[in-house]
């Protein structure tokens, strides 16, 4: 099991160790994770995510390449800017989600943890044919998330870049805290924040002077469990639950991704045989009406009582205070204030269809 170099810090924070894709990383500091959540929602949170894979891409053929690998069109993409893609086999089911940078000199791909050398090893396969360099450079940098309302504010204190100023899903080099890095004004809390690209010698360092920076607004050390009811208030979905293998990014509402106007790209013709013809279920949100906890892979039941679709992520949120899920259902069953019910514990338990994101935040 790996473990990033905050670990020590981790551990003296009072972090609790798990195992999470091939890493020992904290689901929780002491404040605990409801605290750890409310602290981004109302002030900022740092988190840990070294364990995120960055590939490098370049070479003359680079945007061709990926036009061709992933859906989106990145030819509108400016230098400096970032956006969210999807990866998709032929069949149009989903590789990954990642987060694409076009940087000056090379274009910046961020991974899912669990996917990192999957996705590599089919990214690679398609290399081919292109003139193109692409690297996994995840071991030369360390990642950092700054999140929540206060966050552009701290780090503009430790800076003298005006990173306030930083249109949502830019990018930047500048110095903070005495470090030089790279900043995308991107995240995955469903908050303005950022996400830090830094030398791993310096990850400590930078560190401690974040928290002691942070510590006057309310900055939190911040684990695994706040980060996943964080995106899951925000409707964002997480590989291996809202999406995966056997899902296709019109099913799992992301059609908004895909650029089916470029002529080819993998997944393409399927992708576009969906969207003509639709797709039989779509994801949901939904909140109980009776006071029970819907987790992942609890059935959702139809009308005649059986099994009709599943939960993929489900718990009680923390900003809301209810109890809220995310599952598939059949198309014909997803109109907003459709009662459901929902098998916890073997008993069917009546839910309402509601709309998403649970949670938005003010900008």
């Amino acid at each position: 099991m790996k473990q990033t170099r905050l670990y020590d810090r981790h551990v003296e924070l009072g972090g609790r160790m798990v195992p999470f894709a091939d890493y020992e990383l904290p689901v929780q500091y002491t404040a605990g994770p409801n605290a750890e959540h409310r602290s981004v929602r109302t002030a900022a949170g740092v988190f840990d995510i070294d364990h995120m894979g960055q590939f490098a891409l370049s070479g003359e053929d680079a945007l061709a390449y990926l036009q061709y690998v992933q859906v989106a069109d990145v030819t509108t993409l400016a230098e400096w800017e970032a956006r969210y893609s999807l990866l998709c086999y032929e069949d149009g089911t989903i590789v990954d989600d990642i987060f694409i940078y076009r940087l000056p000199d090379k274009w910046l791909i961020v991974v899912n943890a669990a996917n990192r050398e999957k996705d590599f090893t089919w990214l690679q396969s398609f290399t081919h044919g292109y003139r193109v360099e692409l690297t996994d450079i995840s071991d030369e940098t360390y990642m950092l998330a700054v999140q929540g309302p206060k966050a552009a504010a701290i780090l503009d204190r430790m800076s003298a870049a005006n990173l306030s100023a930083a249109p949502p899903r830019s990018a930047m080099e500048a110095e903070v805290g005495g470090v030089d890095m790279l900043l995308g004004r991107t995240g995955y809390t469903g908050e303005d924040g950022f996400e830090l690209y830094l030398p791993p010698d310096k990850a400590v360092s930078f560190w401690d002077s974040l928290l002691a920076e942070g510590a006057r607004d309310g900055l939190l050390p911040c684990g695994l469990a706040a980060r996943d009811s964080l995106r899951f208030e925000a409707c964002m979905s997480l590989y291996g639950h809202e999406i995966d293998a056997k899902t296709n990014p019109y099913e799992a509402r992301l059609g908004w991704v895909v650029a089916l106007q470029k002529p080819s790209f993998l997944g393409r013709n399927a992708l576009l045989k969906v969207k003509l013809e639709g797709t039989e279920r779509f994801l949901v949100g939904f909140e109980m009406i009776e006071k029970a906890v819907p987790r992942e892979d609890h059935g959702i039941i139809g009308l005649e009582g059986q099994v009709v679709g599943h939960v993929t992520t489900g718990m009680k949120s923390p900003t809301l205070d209810k109890f809220v899920g995310l599952g598939y259902l059949p198309r014909g069953m997803t109109r907003i204030g459709s009662e459901i019910h929902v098998l916890i514990r073997g008993r069917p338990r009546r839910a309402r269809i509601c709309k998403r994101p649970f949670y938005r935040a003010r900008r």
